[in-house]
C-alpha cells in the first residue's frame, strides 16, 4: 500500500511473464498499437497523441519539458510539495526563466493566485503536479487547463500520481501535456513513462527555432514509432519494453471496461473511507481541507511521541506495507498510504486495521 509501485493485476502480471517477442512480432504490433489507441480514452483525449517510452515518471517530466522549452522561455512552477521543485530544476536545465509560485505545506496554490502571475508575465508553459506524492495535495486541473488556455499558456500536468485514479478529462479541460510513470494508478510495474501531448503542443514542437537539446527525449525520433505502430507496422528507434507494454494493454483494457467515471468514482469513496478511519484514529493529513486531499494515497502525521521506523515496522509485520515521509521539511513526521489502482475496499480494511494494530503496540 505505499504510492508506488502499487498491487497488479494478475492478468497484468501474466502478460509481463509471457515470452518476449520480438518488436517486430505482428502480435506486439498489434498490442502496441491497441495500447496506444486505449491511451486516448483512458485519458479522454481522442485527438491527443500518446507516447509509450521505456523509463521511469522522470522521464516524461523531462521528455515534455526538453521538446517544449527553449532557452530564455518563461516557465511557470506551480509547486505543492517535492516534485513541484523537481520540475523546477529540470526546466533549468533547458534554458528556461522559471518562476515557482509555491503553497505552505499541506496547502494548494489558488486560481486566483495563478492567474497573478500569469498577467505579469509572458510565459510560454506552466506546469503543475496534479497530486504530489509527497504531500498528498491535490490541485484543481480543470482550473488550471482554463488558466492556460485564457492566457495561451501550455499546461503540462504531471500526473504520475493520478492519472488513471484522479478525474481527468484533458481534452475537455484544455490540458496540453498530461504525464504519468506505469507503477502507479496505471497498474504495471516500473518502467514505462506515459504521455499524450495535445495538437497544440505538438504544434509548438513543430514549430521549434533551436534542435531539441536531449536526443532521447527528442519527439522528432518517437513520434514516426508512434504512428507506424498505431498504423500496424513495425518501426525502430530504440528497443520497446515488449513485456511492459503488453501489460500496459491489458491494464488499459481492465480500465475501460471498468469505465473510466466507475474509477474516479471507486477511488474517491475509499480514498474518503481511508481518511475517516485515519481521522476516526486521531490522525491528522498533511492537506489542510478535505476538498485538496488526494484520492490516491493519503499523508498521515504520526501521533505525538510515535516513532515512524518503529511504527512503520510493526505495520509490516500484519502483512501492510507503507511508505514513510518524503517532504525535506517534515520527512520524519509523516508516513503516506498509497490506495490506487485496483484498490479495493478489503485493501483498505486490511491496511486500517494494520494501522490500528501498530499504534496499539
Amino acid at each position: 500500500m505505499i504510492p508506488g509501485p502499487i498491487e497488479f493485476h494478475p492478468k497484468v502480471i501474466e502478460a509481463l511473464g509471457q515470452p518476449t517477442l520480438s518488436h517486430t512480432d505482428p502480435a506486439f504490433i498489434n498490442s502496441f498499437g491497441n495500447a496506444l489507441y486505449m491511451m486516448r480514452k483512458v485519458w479522454l483525449a481522442p485527438t491527443g497523441q500518446p507516447f509509450v517510452i521505456a523509463g521511469s515518471g522522470t522521464l516524461a517530466m523531462d521528455m515534455a519539458a526538453c521538446n517544449l522549452i527553449e532557452s530564455g522561455d518563461r516557465a511557470l512552477v506551480v509547486s505543492t510539495g517535492y516534485f513541484g521543485q523537481r520540475y523546477a530544476d529540470l526546466l533549468k536545465r533547458y534554458g528556461a526563466d522559471v518562476t515557482i509560485l509555491e503553497a505552505a505545506v499541506g496547502e494548494v496554490v489558488t486560481p486566483q493566485q495563478v492567474e497573478a502571475v500569469l498577467d505579469k508575465g509572458n510565459f510560454k508553459l506552466m506546469t503543475f503536479t496534479h497530486v504530489d506524492t509527497s504531500t498528498a495535495v491535490l490541485m484543481d486541473a480543470k482550473a488550471m487547463g482554463e488558466l492556460g488556455q485564457k492566457h495561451d499558456v501550455l499546461t503540462v500536468l504531471d500526473g504520475v500520481c493520478s492519472v488513471a485514479g484522479e478525474e481527468i478529462r484533458q481534452q475537455e479541460w484544455g490540458l496540453d501535456v498530461v504525464i504519468t510513470a506505469s507503477q502507479k494508478a496505471i497498474g504495471v510495474p516500473p518502467g514505462l513513462a506515459l504521455m499524450v501531448a495535445s495538437q497544440k503542443a505538438i504544434k509548438t514542437w513543430n514549430n521549434r527555432k533551436t534542435p531539441v537539446g536531449n536526443y532521447y527525449c527528442d519527439w522528432a525520433n518517437w513520434f514516426p514509432i508512434m504512428q507506424a505502430y498505431e498504423n500496424g507496422n513495425p518501426s525502430y528507434f530504440a528497443t520497446p519494453a515488449v513485456n511492459l507494454i503488453q501489460a500496459l494493454e491489458v491494464s488499459l483494457a481492465l480500465m475501460l471496461e471498468e469505465g473510466m467515471d466507475a474509477r474516479f468514482e471507486r477511488h474517491k469513496k475509499l480514498a474518503a473511507e481511508f481518511r475517516k478511519a485515519m481521522a476516526d484514529m486521531g490522525l491528522e493529513i498533511i492537506p489542510k481541507k478535505e476538498e485538496i486531499a488526494a484520492n490516491t494515497l493519503t499523508a498521515p502525521y504520526y501521533p505525538e511521541g510515535v516513532n515512524g521506523g518503529e511504527f512503520i515496522g510493526k505495520v509490516n509485520q500484519e502483512g501492510v506495507v507503507i511508505a514513510g515521509g518524503l517532504l525535506g521539511s517534515i520527512k520524519s513526521q509523516y508516513f503516506r498510504v498509497g490506495h490506487m489502482g485496483i484498490v479495493s475496499q478489503e485493501h483498505i480494511d486490511t491496511t486500517v486495521k494494520a494501522i490500528q494494530v501498530a499504534l496499539g503496540k
